[in-house]
């Protein structure tokens, strides 16, 4: 089955007002952001987003984020975004902050059709004893918390350990990013912008995907694949602006040094450092 669709616009025209959304990501590496961008200009609000955070300021879902598009998020790393802090303390947003390896493991069970598993991951805190402040009111006071979670105690390596229940992830659309991608839906991810994309894909009942490059299918090597077609139901493949079109989330300046000849010393250098690969 034939899965690519004309355009971004296209790809994301039926995400209704209200919609859950599983993007995937982390910082600014390997964000669905053409996809992102064509959600915004669809003008669509009202938005519960899961991913492990919310793009900076003026990039990636921090797009939405500054248009009040997003009602509420799950997330495991809120910095780098001004916004998200001062919509969270004033009221305006919705927060439910996740360990990072439990969010991920949600969203894989989400897909893998497991409704809930046992970590030991927040035992003893208030991740399991509720109360983390979900949303809170003009006046600073919390108005929703996090309920109180299921624990039960297993027998490990010959200790009894408390374990926490977590319940999976299923979000009505996933958003993700591909290095290499085949008309069927197949993805291949490059290096660390494979993150959370994987997960994230297989937590959307319709999964939607932007790929650098597009193949004919049986032209991808089958051993190199990491997310079958089969999560899929999108594919968009991205003009060479778009792909090229990624932003360096932290900017390093270095000085390069000469220890021998005439010119011994220092010269000015600027070397870049970024997630994105």
């Amino acid at each position: 089955m034939d899965k690519v669709v004309s355009s971004a616009a296209d790809a994301v025209a039926d995400i209704p007002r209200g919609a859950s959304l599983s993007v995937g990501g982390f910082g600014l590496c390997g964000i669905p952001s053409a996809l992102i961008q064509a959600l915004h200009e669809s003008g669509v609000d009202d938005l519960s987003v899961v991913s492990n955070n919310c793009g900076v300021d003026d990039w990636g879902l921090g797009i939405l984020l500054c248009d009040k598009r997003i009602s509420r998020i799950q997330a495991s790393y809120v910095g780098e975004n001004k916004e998200f802090e001062r919509q969270y303390l004033s009221g305006e947003l919705e927060v439910e902050l996740t360990p990072q390896g439990t969010l991920a493991e949600k969203m894989r069970a989400g897909g893998s059709g497991i409704a809930a598993f046992y970590t030991q991951t927040g035992v003893g805190t208030q991740v399991a004893k509720g109360g983390l402040p979900l949303r809170y009111g003009s006046d600073g006071s919390v108005v929703k918390a996090s309920p109180k979670k299921d624990t039960r105690e297993f027998e490990v390596d010959g200790q009894t350990r408390t374990f926490v229940l977590e319940e999976a992830i299923r979000a009505d659309f996933g958003l993700v990013r591909a290095w290499k991608g085949d008309r069927h839906g197949n993805l291949v991810f490059h290096r660390s912008a494979r993150n959370f994309n994987p997960l994230a894909a297989m937590a959307g009942t319709v999964t939607i995907a932007e790929v650098e490059h597009l193949y004919e299918p049986g032209e991808l090597d089958p051993d190199e694949i990491h997310l079958p077609g089969i999560f899929v139901q999108r594919v968009v493949a991205l003009t060479p602006d778009q792909v090229h079109d990624k932003r360096i989330e932290k900017r390093t300046v270095q000085r390069k040094q000469h220890t021998t000849g005439a010119g011994a010393g220092s010269e000015g250098v600027e070397s870049t450092e970024s997630k994105e690969s």
